[in-house]
């Protein structure tokens, strides 16, 4: 198939687009790079030895994605792009309503008027809030919080309406829990402009020194060593994940709706212990207080993703504790340094891409 994948140069987004062309699509990216880099193209080609088509635009200019659209003959979208910070959509909800939500509600627009109606949405576990009790299941009523899981759940409401009300249209939702790790190869890997949001890179910044501590906000939850649990997965399973949904939305049920975890909550401590102890390195940390609206305990129960998509999280911690402090020592500066260093005129064989555990 020839697949759209909206935000294909952010971080998800670029794991899945080497799965995508793995598998044998042909993959068409269109990102506004407001959160990603140029640089992720060439290496998203290298890591799979194929091409893309590459556009640099915002899924909210319906001109632009007229003019794509026209240019290619999609036959699916996995729709990635958007804003994901769910402490800046608290402060600056205008921002998150307008990238995440009419971003969507103009890209189905375009679709639509192209003859597309199979998708993937990127959705997340912070639709059901923070007050459900875990593992958290898929029928589960949606109860977010906060601008950006509110965002998420007003698209995943118009998808299903709109499956509803349009049988043509086959769309199928994955609710991520937290992603972490990065390619084994070293060559990809998160890498957010700014201030880092999430843990795993801020964890890698402190080991490689370029911050002095990990702030651990709260270690006085109702946990065994009093520190937040999360579900955290791996991102080459996170988008393999991509591809295996991929083949349900040409199925004919309409409105799947899938989580993408591993079904096993991870601590704080236990995250930064297995960071040290796979790595040989040392992670200072300070205790923080609680913040504002963070569960206590959030995981994911998986059963529906293996039984309807044959999908499983297959890679362990110790693999995303390793990749991602891989990825850290290799590209301290993310996608900024320069290209593909050292690589050019090799072939993927000759980089040495190390095993996973599992």
């Amino acid at each position: 198939m020839k697949v759209l994948v909206t935000g294909g140069a952010g971080y998800i987004g670029s794991h899945t687009c080497v799965e995508l062309l793995n598998a044998g699509h042909e993959v068409v990216v269109v990102d506004n790079l407001c959160n990603s880099s140029p640089g992720v193209v060439e290496r998203i080609e290298f890591l799979s030895g194929r091409q893309l088509s590459f556009h640099p635009a915002d899924v909210r200019d319906l001109s632009a994605l007229d003019q794509l659209l026209n240019l290619h003959a999609i036959d699916a979208i996995i729709h990635f792009a958007g804003v994901k910070a769910v402490a800046e959509s608290v402060v600056n909800p205008a921002k998150y309503y307008s990238n995440n939500v009419r971003g969507s509600l103009t890209l189905f627009e375009a679709a639509a008027r192209h003859g597309i109606r199979r998708l993937v949405f990127s959705s997340s576990a912070t639709v059901y809030g923070n007050n459900q009790d875990s593992p958290l299941r898929e029928h589960l009523p949606r109860q977010p919080d906060n601008a950006y899981g509110r965002g998420k759940c007003m698209v995943e409401e118009y998808l299903t309406d709109l499956s509803r009300a349009d049988p043509s249209w086959h769309a199928v939702i994955l609710r991520y829990f937290n992603p972490v790790g990065a390619h084994p190869s070293g060559l990809m890997g998160e890498a957010p402009l700014g201030a880092p949001n999430n843990l795993m890179p801020i964890v890698c910044q402190v080991a490689d020194g370029q911050r002095p501590e990990l702030a651990i906000f709260g270690d006085d939850y109702p946990t065994a060593d009093g520190t937040a649990i999360r579900d955290y997965i791996h991102v080459l399973d996170l988008a393999r994940g991509h591809v295996d949904a991929l083949q349900a939305a040409l199925g004919n049920e309409p409105g799947l709706i899938f989580n993408l975890g591993t079904g096993q909550g991870t601590s704080v401590r236990e995250l930064v212990a297995t960071f040290e102890q796979v790595n040989g390195v040392s992670v200072p940390c300070r205790i923080a207080g609680r913040r504002v609206g963070d569960a206590a305990v959030s995981y994911a129960e998986v059963t529906l993703a293996h039984e309807r998509l044959s999908w499983r999280a297959s890679l362990s911690l110790e693999d995303m504790c390793r990749d991602a402090w891989r990825w850290q020592q290799q590209n301290p500066q993310g996608y900024s340094r320069k290209p593909l260093p050292d690589l050019q005129g090799h072939g993927i064989a000759d980089i040495g891409i190390p095993a996973h555990s599992t």
